[in-house]
């Protein structure tokens, strides 16, 4: 049984108490089982994510060699080479769009590979704070709620705030944010796919300092590289609206933003066309970096790029065996929760006994892994695995010598 009472501290921000009765210990010992199941299904998780990282892992490797023994570097002045057609090829080349890209209301013209337009509307947010104590063999939640006013991006329903009333925000936003693309993106004479123009993500504000509003609308105001729809950018109010400007990939002559970008890209020539280049192992090579990179640079950069992703997935995989192996036993601190001082030291086991077991199984599955492509790396990774076994093993014999 549960109820809710609310109670004001001030126009934006009150509180509600609910409260609750204490679960008997059948229902919480339900509430365990759901969580061992979640916990089991977690630990078989995370063995997929630690055994599949490997092979992803090796296969990328293998692609990126493969790749590297191929690649064929063009000139700085090269022409069109038909020669090349379906090799892998790598050139460091200035990018260059045939038109500017604009945004007409804004009066905003850019020579670049995209042109974001970001909006934000002033709209109350609502924070919750929350606190759990027992009062009468009760468990009591009291949660507080705060309401700011913000710029956000997003738009916020306010329709799903506790206190609705004088917390209202507008329905929809009066501008939506987009990004617009070149339809044609050249790197020296070669046309960019839309792979290669996905990486170009290196966004810069576009600078209003020396803006000319003069043609803009009047209820347009530039304040701070941002246009404000209302005549009071430093008293807002909400349902007000600000749109930002951001660029990425300078292309072209060079102009007041800067020269054009140079662009280190390793893909598959087809024509005219850079494409998706497949490797025998059967990952997609397709890099581009914007800056001056040499072919071994380019690789190298993806190799540390493959050892980051595998390391991060590797921690993810054992974080969530760690966490699998706590929740299938937390029945066993279900079990004796009803004595305190037994209660914390099942505890302090449980998360032992997890981070130990998780640390063991992580390595023996990335070993098996290995097994079939690295059979001496997985040998080496069994071994260390065992280890705590072994540890745990030699320490019964001097316990019962004493």
């Amino acid at each position: 049984m549960s109820s809710s009472e609310p109670f004001s501290d001030s126009h934006n921000q009150h509180k509600r108490i609910s409260t609750k009765s204490n679960p008997g210990f059948l229902e919480r010992l339900s509430e365990t089982v759901g969580g061992t199941l979640v916990g089991v299904g977690l630990f078989f998780l995370s063995i997929y994510i630690l055994f599949s990282n490997e092979g992803r892992a090796l296969q990328t490797q293998l692609s990126l060699d493969e790749g590297l023994s191929q690649v064929v570097s063009l000139d700085s002045y090269f022409g069109l080479d038909l020669q090349n057609n379906n090799r892998l090829v790598h050139l460091s080349a200035k990018l260059h769009t045939d038109q500017p890209l604009h945004d007409p209301n804004y009066k905003v013209v850019v020579q670049a590979v995209k042109l974001k337009r970001e909006v934000e509307m002033y709209q109350w947010v609502e924070y919750s704070e929350s606190r759990d104590y027992q009062e009468n063999g009760e468990t009591k939640t009291e949660r507080t709620y705060t309401y700011n006013t913000e710029w956000k991006s997003e738009l916020v329903n306010s329709r799903n705030f506790d206190k609705e009333i004088g917390h209202q925000n507008p329905s929809a936003m009066a501008v939506e944010s987009v990004t617009v693309v070149a339809p044609e993106v050249r790197a020296g004479p070669f046309i960019l796919s839309k792979g290669l123009i996905d990486n170009i993500n290196n966004f810069q504000t576009l600078s209003l300092r020396d803006f000319n509003a003069l043609n803009l609308d009047p209820f347009l105001t530039v304040h701070d590289d941002y246009f404000y729809h209302t005549q009071y950018p430093r008293r807002p109010e909400v349902g007000n609206v600000r749109v930002r400007f951001s660029f990425a990939g300078l292309s072209g002559e060079p102009s007041w933003l800067g020269p054009p970008q140079t662009a280190s890209i390793v893909a598959m020539q087809r024509g005219e066309q850079l494409m998706p280049f497949k490797t025998k192992s059967g990952d997609i090579l397709e890099f581009l970096y914007l800056e001056n990179l040499s072919a071994e640079e380019v690789f190298a950069k993806e190799h540390q790029s493959n050892s980051l992703k595998t390391w991060g997935l590797r921690m993810a995989g054992w974080a969530l065996m760690c966490l699998g192996i706590q929740l299938a036993m937390r029945i066993i601190y279900t079990l004796v929760d009803w004595v305190p001082i037994l209660r914390e030291l099942v505890s302090v086991g449980i998360k032992i006994f997890a981070v130990c077991v998780s640390c063991s199984l992580s390595l023996l599955v990335i070993a098996v892994g290995w097994l079939f492509y690295r059979p001496l790396v997985a040998f080496s990774l069994g071994a260390v695995a065992m280890i705590p076994v072994f540890l745990a093993r030699s320490g019964f014999p001097a316990k019962k010598d004493e």
